[in-house]
């Protein structure tokens, strides 16, 4: 008997929406076996180094130093620090990665995306995706029907608003970005040889469909089955996915290296060991990412119960000490060892009713391109259509004919563990108008989540679900703060359990109130997130269960 025989997979999410036809195709036995297997082969692996995790967050809230929580993070690896080894050489697909456009995997975006003129499309069904169970099938249904370049979507059929959508003749290298370790997909369970019944982890549950409906599929085509792998802590977690690689590309007869993942740095003790996590990925590596948005909310979830209290959000920047030490070392690492180098997001979503605030935030993200042009990368990432162009006329002329500047080697950076971990902001402050924003924020995405939008339109910026964490992690920080007794504002106010939920009411009020929609539930979920004693650790798990 093999081992997939052995095991029991049950899908237990209701089958509905418009996708109901294909539910069947995309969760056929074949597949979900597939799926089950990698579950019942990895999946006590994944939850101890979830547990580690919380091993190494107590070392950091004892007080140590930089140099003892790198030393708890990171396990030694000796073939990591020898300079002379290279990741496999990038497809021809992967090259040239100058611009890189996200989104999340509903139809019309990944048409949209792949049509964009960009180099990459990530489809996303992390950050970016709201993971209702229709939201997560019909995702794959879309993957599949891209690859094969059968996608095609009418809206407004039959009316004089009708608009048909459909891939143009060339289209982006398309990227899948699977949910991260830490989160389970509770509508599908499997059942090992033990006996126990769990959910199926959602990392496995994206890749493993994802992997075997479109891995051989798109070899045929020239591609690949490529990733971006989020919220890596340690560089025993990017051996984990190392080694569900080499167990899918064996199970589906194709060989080592087909897979190709870049990893996206976005997380403070990922930064300590770059090295280390590329390493363990070399035969499989597509380079790194700077996940820039999910940094700042790890720096501030690592580090909320220390000293360290973080200003309004916008005055955490990319110049900031900690933020520009683990850029500059992120380039010098990939460059180092042969990988791509790609920069971090632009969120700005183009305002075609107020030219002048389009104009001023263009010329922003034309500043912040052209910085990162500058230091080394290769390519960057942008979150709507109108701004590839701006990226890519930036990228165009730093690199010429070249597909990427690896040759760009920054040996003159020095950057040590107390650098990455400087987390000093000269000058900042916490305003009224900085906690009005994180709670307006925080409430409008989480009701947008709820509603099964995962990627929202707020003050012309397009918030996902990292920047929804940075909002109400700085909100828990500052109220928890100070022994308890909350942070002081510029205005010389204390921030308290009163002035959250006065001001909270007011922003709701501006929303339309709690019976709007689902605003009242969007209240529910940020109250648990700010107002526990004990920070919890994710929006996402906090919120999963209120999902359709």
């Amino acid at each position: 008997m093999s081992d997939q025989d052995q095991i029991t997979v049950v899908v237990e999410g209701p089958m509905k929406g418009e996708n109901l036809q294909r539910y069947g195709e995309i969760l056929s036995d074949e597949a979900l076996a597939f799926v089950g297997d990698l579950a019942a082969r990895f999946d006590p692996r994944r939850r101890a180094l979830l547990a580690r995790r919380d091993e190494v967050q107590r070392v950091i809230d004892s007080g140590a130093s930089p140099h003892e929580v790198r030393a708890a993070a990171v396990d030694d690896l000796p073939g990591a620090a020898d300079p002379d080894w290279r990741v496999a050489p990038a497809p021809d697909d992967l090259q040239d990665r100058r611009v890189e456009i996200t989104g999340p995997v509903d139809r019309k975006m990944v048409i949209n995306g792949l049509n964009s003129g960009a180099k990459v499309f990530m489809a996303d069904f992390e950050d970016a995706n709201s993971p209702t169970w229709d939201n997560v099938v019909a995702g794959q249904v879309n993957l599949k029907d891209a690859v094969r370049r059968e996608i095609e979507l009418i809206q407004g059929e039959g009316t004089e608003d009708e608009k048909h959508y459909r891939l143009d003749d060339e289209v982006a290298t398309l990227l899948v970005r699977p949910r991260g370790w830490h989160l389970v997909e509770a509508n599908v369970v499997f059942v090992g040889e033990d006996g126990e019944s769990r959910a199926v982890p959602a990392s496995l549950f994206d890749f493993g469909l994802y992997f075997f409906h479109n891995a051989r599929e798109l070899v045929e085509r020239g591609s690949g089955p490529y990733f971006y792998l989020p919220k890596l802590e340690s560089h025993q977690e990017a051996k984990l996915w190392d080694d569900v690689f080499r167990h899918a590309q064996q199970a589906l007869g194709l060989p080592v290296g087909t897979v190709r993942a870049t990893v996206l740095i976005e997380n403070v003790l990922a930064a300590l060991q770059m090295e280390e996590i590329l390493f363990q990925l070399r035969e499989h590596s597509a380079g790194f990412n700077a996940g820039r948005w999910d940094y700042i909310f790890s720096a501030i979830k690592k580090y909320r119960r220390r000293a360290v209290v973080f200003p309004d959000r916008g005055q955490v920047t990319m110049s900031v000490p900690f933020m520009h030490a683990y850029t500059e070392r992120l380039v010098q690492v990939c460059h180092g060892h042969g990988a791509h180098a790609i920069g971090g997001m632009a969120a700005f979503i183009p305002n075609r009713r107020e030219p002048e605030v389009t104009e001023r935030a263009i010329a922003k993200v034309k500043a912040d391109k052209e910085q990162e042009a500058a230091a080394g990368f290769d390519g960057t990432w942008v979150a709507h259509p109108d701004l590839v162009p701006v990226a890519m006329e930036i990228f165009d002329r730093h690199l010429g004919d070249e597909p990427h500047q690896k040759d760009v080697l920054r040996e003159e950076v020095e950057v040590s563990a107390e650098d990455l971990l400087d987390f000093t902001v000269e000058g900042g402050e916490i305003t009224e108008a900085g906690v009005r924003q994180n709670i307006s924020v925080g409430l409008q995405y989480v009701h947008a989540w709820l509603v099964g939008v995962g990627a929202a339109a707020i003050a012309n910026l397009m918030e996902d679900t990292a920047t929804a964490e940075i909002s109400r992690a700085q909100l828990w920080q500052w109220l928890h703060g100070n022994d308890g007794q909350g942070a002081e504002l510029a205005d010389g106010r204390t921030f308290d359990r009163a002035l959250y939920e006065q001001i909270r009411d007011e922003e709701i009020e501006k929303l339309g109130g709690r019976d709007e929609g689902r605003l009242g539930e969007a209240v529910e979920v940020m109250d648990s997130l700010v107002l526990a004693e004990e920070f919890p650790p994710w929006l996402t798990t906090e919120a999963y269960g209120r999902l359709d």
